[in-house]
């Protein structure tokens, strides 16, 4: 099974990552991890950050030849920024000169409460490792198990449907066409857009909110839309809580900092309609075996895949430092002072969606191998086409 760790500070030398549990054999190179990475730095509202960093995986282990090996990759991201923090964040030598504590939490994020988890007396480490800086680690690792997924047929991508109150109309044909065509058909057509919405007219919209925000000081949030596609019916479980399918897509996105919100299909909607108008009706089809007309529950039936395309909304709040500061209190004086500014994006929706994508491919893949086992490409590649060919006989008549 995969699982990964990331470790590192936001303006700590570099991020890392180690990822345990992918089959030998499956083909990676770097462009395919420096593209992703490339893809969460973009989209309108991003701050001065992204102007600074240009981010680059460096592979330590685990890869010989461009194939995994079975074996744990690590992964490291050198921060350049890391040049003008050697002192605020040296990890041993304390600097002759003074460092400023920070001792004024910010509305929203995690100062406070790990300021006081921690027993710290200043706030930057908090800051350091809650920043969402940490996502650039994960983008890599989750991207290795991206590339093992579509060498098996089985593709994720995203688009974003809404910015503060820019919102798209509901999904047309051509979604589902660029569906049919793969979930990352999806994810290409909506990486035209700097905000990586599929209309123009709602872009067009969200560009402005963007820039209004970041004149007042304000920031966004918005809501990802993220598909699965070429995942066969029953990953996943009934049986026990901790081998629900949805289950772990929610908490895999919801690990993403600043996502609020699951929504598995339409099912805030749903919950609106009586079953006779939520459900998804099964139909039998010579030839093809099973078929549903609709969609309303996301791919997920009972826990497991349904075998249809899976379907993931996030609901991502607005970015917590704000320019045009909050009210808060200083910890050490009490006395009450509008919140400091650490600098930021205006929104980082768009590059939410790319990070989405890549933290919810370890829970599909560990659901397939779950299923199939296997420990190299092609012992797992026979078994899933055995597997499909055993569904697709089943109902056919």
């Amino acid at each position: 099974m995969i699982r990964y760790f990331t470790a590192g500070e936001s303006h700590g030398p570099a991020l890392s990552a180690i990822v345990e549990g992918l089959p030998a054999g499956i083909n990676i190179t770097a462009e395919e991890i420096n593209n992703q990475l490339a893809r969460r730095q973009q989209g309108h509202g991003r701050g001065g950050r992204m102007k600074i960093e240009t981010d680059k995986a460096e592979v330590l282990s685990g890869i010989r030849f461009g194939k995994t090996l079975g074996s744990p990759i690590t992964l490291i991201i050198k921060n350049r920024d890391w040049a003008n923090w050697t002192s605020t964040m040296s990890q041993f030598e304390k600097p002759e000169e003074t460092i400023a504590k920070i001792t004024i939490p910010r509305p929203g994020h995690a100062d406070l409460a790990g300021r006081i988890k921690y027993g710290f007396d200043d706030i930057r480490p908090v800051i350091e490792r809650s920043s969402a800086r940490e996502t650039a680690a994960r983008v890599a690792a989750g991207t290795l198990a991206k590339i093992f997924l579509k060498a098996l047929g089985i593709e994720i991508g995203s688009y974003i449907s809404s910015i503060g109150a820019a919102s798209e109309p509901a999904p047309d044909a051509e979604l589902e066409t660029l569906l049919n065509a793969g979930a990352e058909a999806v994810s290409r057509q909506a990486d035209l857009s700097p905000v990586r919405m599929l209309s123009k007219t709602t872009e067009t919209e969200a560009v402005a909110a963007i820039d209004e925000a970041k004149k007042r000081g304000d920031t966004l949030g918005g809501i990802i839309e993220i598909f699965i596609t070429g995942v066969p019916v029953g990953f996943g479980s009934y049986v026990q809580h901790d081998r629900r399918l949805d289950a772990a897509l929610a908490s895999a996105i919801l690990s993403i900092q600043a996502i609020k919100g699951v929504e598995i299909g339409t099912a805030f909607e749903n919950a609106k309609k009586p079953g006779s108008e939520v459900h998804d009706e099964l139909h039998l089809s010579p030839g093809t075996g099973v078929i549903r007309k609709t969609n309303r529950a996301g791919g997920l039936e009972g826990s497991m895949s349904s075998g249809q395309t899976i379907h993931l909304r996030a609901a991502m709040k607005p970015i917590s430092s704000l320019v045009t500061p909050l009210q808060s209190f200083d910890v050490e004086t009490l006395q009450s002072t509008p919140s400091r500014f650490e600098r930021s994006d205006t929104c980082a929706v768009p590059a939410a969606g790319v990070v989405a994508e890549t933290v919810v491919a370890p829970v599909i893949a560990n659901a397939l191998l779950e299923k199939l086992g296997g420990d190299h490409l092609e012992e797992i590649r026979q078994r899933l086409e055995v597997y499909r060919e055993h569904i697709r006989e089943s109902f056919c008549h």
